[in-house]
C-alpha cells in the first residue's frame, strides 16, 4: 500500500473501532514499517498510545472544582459535610512515553506544523495535571522559537496569522488558570510574562498578571498597578476598569473605588452592571 492508502484505511477503521480499538496497533505498525518517516503514520501512533494509556477513575476531592471542572457527583459524609466526586484521568507512564516519542519525531519532520506543538503541550497539560511544569516550560519555548524565528506556520495545511499564534496563547493561559492550582497559577503569570517579553503594551497579557496579584495572590495594590498601565493603553478596557474597581474596594479605597466605578458605567456592556455601578456610588457620597 501507498502511504495514502494507509491513511485512507486508518481513518476508516478508527471510525468503526476508534483510536486505539481492535485492529488499530496492527495496522500502524505494518505502516510503521514501509514508511517510518510518515507524519500522519506517527500521528496515528501518538493517538494510538496516548489514548490506550489513559483510564478514568473517580475520586473525591474538598474543592468545588478540580482541573477547571464541575463536580458529577456531590453526596454528604457522615458528619453532614458535603463530598465532590470528580472524574480523572490517569496515565500509564511506559504507553505515555511512546505517544510522546511518536509526537516528537513528527515535530521534528514537520517543526512548522503548530497543530502538532499545540497537540503536546495540550498532551502535557492533561499528564502534569495540577503540575503543568513541562507543558509550561514548552509554551515558553515556543514563544521564543515563534519570536526569534519568525517561522511560517501552518495548521495542517491551512496558514497561521500573527493573531492567530496571539489567541492560542491567551486560550492557553485561560486554560492554565482554571486548573486553579498553585503551580498552575505561576504557569498562568509565568506565559503571560514571556508574551509580554515580546509585546510589552499587549493589555490582554497586562491584564492577565493584575489577575494573577488580585485573584491568586490577593495583592490588591500590585493588581491595580498592571491595570492602571493597561489603562494607560486604553482607557476604556473593561476588564481592567472593573477589576480596578474589586481591588479598591478589597483595599478599602473609597475615593479609587468612586472613580473606577464612574468610569465602569460609562464602558459597562451590561445594563444591570451599570445600575449596580450607580447605586454603589450614591452609597458611597
Amino acid at each position: 500500500m501507498s502511504a495514502q492508502e494507509y491513511l485512507s484505511r486508518y481513518q476508516l477503521l478508527i471510525g468503526k473501532v476508534g483510536l486505539a480499538g481492535l485492529g488499530v496497533e496492527t495496522l500502524v505498525n505494518k505502516w510503521e514499517a514501509d514508511f517510518p518517516d510518515d507524519v500522519e503514520m506517527l500521528c496515528a501512533k501518538y493517538n494510538f498510545y496516548f489514548t490506550k494509556s489513559q483510564n478514568n477513575e473517580v475520586v473525591s476531592k474538598p474543592q468545588d472544582r478540580y482541573l477547571g471542572a464541575d463536580p458529577v457527583l456531590s453526596l454528604k459524609d457522615s458528619t453532614g459535610a458535603k463530598v465532590n466526586y470528580f472524574t480523572e484521568v490517569n496515565f500509564d507512564d511506559e504507553m505515555y512515553g511512546l505517544a510522546s516519542q511518536a509526537l516528537d519525531k513528527a515535530i521534528r519532520l514537520r517543526p512548522d506544523d503548530i497543530r502538532l506543538r499545540f497537540t503536546k503541550i495540550t498532551s502535557l497539560l492533561s499528564y502534569e495535571k495540577e503540575s503543568p511544569d513541562m507543558a509550561t516550560q514548552s509554551l515558553r519555548s515556543l514563544i521564543d522559537y515563534h519570536y526569534s524565528s519568525h517561522p511560517v506556520w501552518k495548521l495542517g495545511e491551512e496558514a497561521f496569522s500573527e493573531e492567530d499564534f496571539r489567541s492560542s496563547m491567551l486560550e492557553y493561559c485561560f486554560v492554565l488558570y482554571r486548573i486553579a492550582s498553585p503551580a498552575s497559577f505561576e504557569s498562568f503569570k509565568s506565559v503571560s510574562e514571556k508574551m509580554l517579553a515580546y509585546s510589552p503594551k499587549d493589555t490582554e497579557f497586562i491584564n492577565n498578571v493584575g489577575s494573577y496579584y488580585l485573584a491568586c495572590k490577593k495583592d490588591y495594590k500590585t493588581a491595580q498597578k498592571y491595570y492602571a498601565k493597561t489603562l494607560k493603553l486604553d482607557p476604556d478596557n473593561y476588564a481592567a476598569i472593573r477589576n480596578c474597581v474589586m481591588a479598591a474596594r478589597k483595599l478599602g479605597n473609597k475615593k479609587m473605588e468612586k472613580k473606577y466605578l464612574q468610569m465602569l458605567q460609562r464602558v459597562s456592556p451590561d445594563e444591570v452592571e451599570r445600575a449596580s455601578a450607580k447605586i454603589r456610588l450614591e452609597a458611597l457620597k
